[in-house]
């Protein structure tokens, strides 16, 4: 941390994590949970007027997202990964949930940083979210101590090719509700629709697309241009997140709320999923593990709209497909479901490495212990 002039300059790493993309910083060169630390990510990423030019972000949410990362004093983690949303709607910052996409990044980043030592052709990064209390292991191409970022791996959403990252999400039912099924049910009826709430790797009501009119095959640009849809879904969204526990959401990141409908193509299921006030250009990768785990539970609105499956849950979305290969196992005492992982592949890339600033009086003139100031002293 260092000033220049009359700006701040933090060190910054800006990474693509699977169709994502945000700056990454150790947390010591930020300030501590708080005001301060929410008012610096606002003010890098440029979130006080819409077309973000004064900062690094931009209009869409997918590069409006921050990982905030350090060594972990957990004996089963190495790193602890703490992932902002930066709520272009708001201007605020949510840190509610989990980004797998932003994940994907995170194993690489933590080699090239020197955090994780790699350990041969392909190292494991045992990572921590903090967001949700939950570990996820990251399988990443490593050669002379740093990651491998090229290779011939292809996700949809992303131009080219890449080296393959394989993310394995352990224990994740109950993310954030503490319950796979948050309500209890496998159905709830929320406004005369049912919804399934369902909870892994993050909270998400789950409607039938043909409930709200659509054939779930509509483009992102088409579903985003239908402001009444738009509001339904909020509303819906809203009322499933009371039920599951959540209390009023209007002002959160969760629950995620997805779309389902069959099929187009050799699928199990379509999905168009919400970020929530828009329809993600392809489909986040927290949202495709439930919705994979929501698939493969009897009795769900996402397993009654899709096909027969074998082999991992594919999902088709606005821009081509993800798979997520749901690992399950005998049901627990209580006759639940007990789903023991879920993994998915995914890519990354380092695009850039150096200092963003920010303006000095984006922290009080007189700083108390947490300030950038005396983080630098």
């Amino acid at each position: 941390m260092h000033r220049f002039s009359d700006q701040f300059g933090l060190p910054c790493v800006v990474m693509r994590g699977g169709t994502s993309k945000g700056p990454f910083f150790l947390a010591d060169d930020l300030p501590p949970p708080g005001a301060d630390r929410d008012r610096v990510l606002l003010r890098v990423l440029g979130a006080l007027e819409p077309r973000r030019i004064d900062g690094i972000g931009g209009p869409d949410p997918l590069v409006n997202k921050v990982a905030i990362i350090s060594p972990s004093l957990r004996a089963d983690t190495d790193v602890d990964y703490l992932f902002a949303q930066i709520c272009v709607h708001k201007n605020t910052v949510d840190y509610n949930v989990n980004c797998g996409n932003m994940l994907a990044a995170v194993g690489p980043y933590a080699i090239d940083q020197g955090l994780v030592p790699a350990t041969g052709p392909c190292t494991r990064v045992r990572i921590f979210n903090v967001n949700t209390g939950k570990r996820i292991v990251a399988t990443v191409p490593t050669r002379d101590g740093l990651t491998v970022y090229q290779g011939d791996a292809r996700i949809d959403g992303v131009p080219g090719q890449a080296a393959a990252i394989w993310l394995r999400f352990e224990d994740m039912a109950g993310a954030k509700t503490g319950r796979l099924l948050p309500t209890g049910n496998l159905v709830d009826r929320f406004g005369g629709l049912e919804v399934s709430c369902v909870d892994a790797a993050v909270p998400m009501a789950i409607v039938a697309a043909d409930a709200l009119g659509l054939t779930g095959h509509e483009s992102a640009e088409a579903i985003n241009a239908d402001a009444a849809l738009l509001a339904r879904v909020e509303a819906l969204r809203c009322e499933a997140g009371r039920a599951m526990g959540l209390g009023d959401v209007s002002r959160s990141e969760m629950p995620k709320l997805t779309l389902v409908a069959p099929p187009a193509g050799q699928a199990t299921l379509a999905g168009r999923y919400f970020m929530p006030y828009t329809c993600h250009a392809a489909y986040a990768v927290t949202g495709a593990v439930c919705l994979g785990v929501a698939a493969s539970l009897p009795g769900t609105v996402a397993h009654r709209h899709a096909g027969a499956a074998t082999g991992p849950i594919r999902i088709e979305h606005p821009q081509g497909h993800i798979d997520v290969d749901v690992e399950r196992g005998p049901a627990g005492s209580d006759g639940q479901a007990v789903i023991r992982a879920a993994s998915l592949l995914r890519t990354a890339r380092r695009l850039y490495a150096g200092t963003v600033y920010i303006p000095d009086q984006t922290l009080p003139a007189q700083p108390a212990a947490h300030s950038v100031e005396a983080i630098a002293s």
